[in-house]
Order: structure tokens, then sequence, then C-alpha cells
């Protein structure tokens, strides 16, 4: 396949996972937690995929990849989904939306300073910073507040970086094993290790009518099946063909597809400022990709000549 249509791919996961936050925040209204609608995303997503499953797809080869497995339902589930919505119990969801903004530049750095599977452009430092400027007109929208605390945030830090880990190990684990099995792995250990919260922090507790109510099942139905059973595959595809810093680059769409979604479903406000800082979040995006591809025309010319 043509790497563009991975790019083309990159960017619609990113633009749905965009969409996720105005149907999380019907859910919430209707009376669910952000546990309950991580676990039933999951669960569902998961079911979905266990007659796709293989034989001998049921582990790992080995107990050390079981592990790591484990690590990216925690790391790119469970704790990720934790972190980022109690956060927003203690600090302002603008805070908690520009600190996750950093993910593609916390990554660029990680890969940088931990992977040697990918060669990091110092540039792509420049290019995240004006996205991640872009992202903070977008997420205030012209209205400028920012007031810290210090619990919410370092609890947005940790979701951040949650992801940041998981993007490690899904390198680390790329080739290795198939992105369909991958994503049911972290679907599976992302309900399991939610386990202990519902047990000693919130019950589950939601009655079969809230359940079928219309809003209720068509928004989960839309987080299981397309947000999670469909965008983690594809986003893991994504990362073993692009790589994990000029993949998660693509993320900085996240907050402009939510700016448009939350115009079109709350009617809510799209000032010049905002407009402004979309221009600088796909400037950086655009001026990121292009540097790789002068990259592998460097790198393939002295290949030649050499």
């Amino acid at each position: 396949m043509n790497n563009k249509i991975y790019h083309i791919i990159a960017i619609v996961t990113a633009a749905i996972w965009g969409t996720t936050f105005i149907s999380s925040k019907v859910l919430l209204q209707e009376g669910l937690s952000p546990a309950m609608i991580m676990t039933l995303r999951f669960a569902m997503a998961y079911v979905c995929m266990l007659p796709f499953m293989r034989r001998g797809e049921i582990f790992c080869s080995n107990l050390k990849d079981e592990l790591l497995m484990a690590i990216l339902g925690i790391s790119g589930g469970s704790l990720y989904f934790l972190f980022e919505n109690t956060a927003l119990v203690y600090t302002l969801a603008s805070n908690v939306a520009i600190i996750i903004a950093a993910t593609p530049l916390l990554t660029t750095l990680a890969i940088h300073l931990i992977s040697r599977q990918e060669q990091v452009d110092k540039r792509m430092y420049l290019y995240s910073s004006l996205s991640l400027l872009g992202v903070a007109l977008v997420v205030f929208n012209g209205e400028f507040i920012l007031k810290l605390n210090p619990l919410g945030d370092i609890l947005t830090l940790g979701a951040s970086v949650m992801w940041v880990i998981y993007s490690i190990v899904v390198l680390y684990l790329q080739g290795r094993y198939a992105p369909l099995m991958i994503t049911r792995k972290v679907f599976f250990y992302g309900v399991l290790t939610l386990i202990p919260y519902f047990c000693f922090v919130e019950p589950f507790e939601l009655s079969t009518a809230t359940l079928f109510k219309p809003v209720v099942a068509g928004n989960l139905l839309f987080l299981g099946i397309l947000a999670s059973l469909i965008c983690y595959w594809t986003w893991n595809m994504v990362i073993e063909k692009l790589g994990a810093v000029h993949a998660t680059n693509y993320l900085y769409i996240n907050p402009i597809v939510a700016m448009i979604t939350a115009r079109i479903v709350l009617n809510e406000q799209i000032t010049p400022l905002a407009i402004a800082g979309t221009i600088l979040i796909l400037s950086g995006v655009y001026l990121a990709e292009r540097g790789k591809q002068k990259s592998r025309k460097i790198a393939s010319a002295t290949s030649e000549q050499a």
C-alpha cells in the first residue's frame, strides 16, 4: 500500500478521535462515569474482534511480549483515560487540552532519547511547537483563562506520558505481531486492569434502561466500534508504517475537529483567534511532513552516491 494512503488513514483516525469528546460529553450527561464509558467501549470492541482471532493468537510467543501487551492496555487504555478524565475534576478543560496536545512533542523527544528505531530531525521540535501554539489558540478560542492546579495538571501530564509509553511499546512490538492482534490485546488488558478500580473506588452501577436508551446506545456504538475497534487498529498500523513520531504529529488535528464538531452539535462559537490557531496547527503538521520527505530524498541520494 502506498505510504500516502497511511497518511490519509492517520488524518482520518485523528479526526474521528477529535469527535469523541462530544460523544463522551453526551454520555456523561446521561449519567455514565468516565471509567464506565471507557470500559464499555473497550469491552464492545474486544468482543467484536473475537471472531477474527486466528489460531495461535491467544497469547504472545513469550512472557515478556505478553507483559508488554499488558503495558499497552494500561498506557493506552485504563490509566490514560483515568488520568485524563479525573484531571477534569481538578483543573480546567483548557489546561487538560493544552497539556494533552503536548503529546506529539513529548513523543518526538522520547523517540530521540530512548528509541533508535527512528531518526528524528531536530526541526521536528520547531514544527511541533508551532502546532502546539496553534492548539493553544484553538483551545482558548478567544477566552484566555489559565488557572494552574498542581494535582489536575500532573494527572493530565501523566495521561500524556502514558500515550508516549504506548507509542514506544508499539514501536517495539511492530513486525513481531499483527496490528489487529496488538489492538485486541490493548482492549483486553485495558478492561482487565480497570477491575480493581471498580472494586475499590467506584462500583460499576448502570441500569439496563439507561444502557438501551437510543442516545446512550448510539454513542457507545460510535465509541466502541468506530473510535476504538477501527481507530486503534488503524492507528497501530499507521505507527508501524510511518513511525511513532510522524504518526503522533497528526494528533494535532484533534482540537480542530473537536472545535468544528462543537460548533455543529453544541453551537459553540468559533473566533478569529481559533481560526488563526487552526492555520498554525496545519502549517506545523505540513512542514513536519515536508521535512521528512526532504530527509528521505537526501538519504536516498547519499545512498546512491555511496
